[in-house]
């Protein structure tokens, strides 16, 4: 059942499940914490879940016209005070990870430990910084229904795409029932994301990076130009996966998860 405190002047909706070591589940554009099921439904049962809908997106509603990702990682290390945790593992998929990643920039003390699926540590170059304050124009004029219809395909792969309805049903659940303005707000402050390029070689634990084999936004090259730069880094390509690999192969996305899990929470010397 869903929880709601109010966080830096909005009311952030968050589920809160399970009992013991604490993983964060962090979703990305323009979806919400229910992308996060086909994890939360295994891993309740040996993890304290926190799993919150970003400002802007799901039920954590916000009138702002700009949300930088410094304030959407902010709202995560409130809430995690307010809800007395000292430390976690956070799980990011996308722009979920850039925001991890900037939960480590402003307050590494809380981090046990990363997992950063089809994400970028880069800021956006030229071309995509004014390709995203288009879109956010776009969201504002045309309505997430449009943008669905037209993009959906591009999250996923070809097989999934064509074979798994009730995974692509669900992302368009997603997708249309997402706030524009919301939306397109986040876009404008993504546009301005830093670059956490030179930070990566400052994360002393091991850090996982999953991505799809076929991912179009970020592909495997975005997860190895990470690899390099992070002291212990596992790279893991799941095949037959898009950009949501936790949705397409779920029993893939989650046997990485555990394995992950259980060298950073058991090995707690590493």
């Amino acid at each position: 059942m869903a929880s709601k405190l109010r966080i830096r002047g909005i009311g952030l909706v968050y589920e809160d499940e399970g009992t013991g070591d604490v993983v964060v589940f962090i979703h990305g554009q323009p979806f919400n914490r229910s992308m996060w099921n086909y994890q939360s439904q295994v891993f309740n049962k040996t993890k304290r879940l926190i799993i919150p809908d970003l400002r802007g997106y799901g039920e954590s509603v916000t009138t702002e016209p700009i949300v930088l990702l410094d304030e959407l990682a902010l709202d995560i290390i409130y809430l995690l005070n307010e809800l007395d945790i000292h430390k976690a593992v956070f799980v990011g998929l996308s722009m979920g990870g850039q925001i991890a990643l900037e939960i480590y920039r402003l307050a590494p003390h809380l981090v046990k430990g990363l997992i950063l699926a089809d994400t970028d540590a880069r800021a956006e170059d030229a071309a995509s910084y004014l390709n995203r304050k288009a879109l956010a124009k776009r969201l504002l004029t045309e309505g997430m229904e449009k943008y669905t219809t037209e993009n959906i395909g591009h999250y996923l792969c070809e097989n999934t795409f064509h074979t798994k309805q009730e995974v692509v049903d669900h992302l368009s659940e997603m997708m249309t029932s997402t706030d524009a303005a919301g939306a397109a707000a986040v876009q404008l402050g993504r546009a301005e994301r830093r670059d956490h390029s030179a930070i990566l070689s400052n994360i002393d634990f091991p850090t996982l990076l999953i991505v799809g084999d076929q991912d179009v936004f970020t592909p495997v090259t975005t997860a190895e130009y990470m690899q390099v730069r992070i002291n212990r880094a596992e790279l893991a390509i799941i095949k037959n996966a898009g950009h949501m690999p936790n949705m397409e192969q779920p029993e893939q996305f989650n046997q990485l998860l555990k394995d992950y899990l259980d060298t950073v929470y058991i090995n707690n010397n590493l």
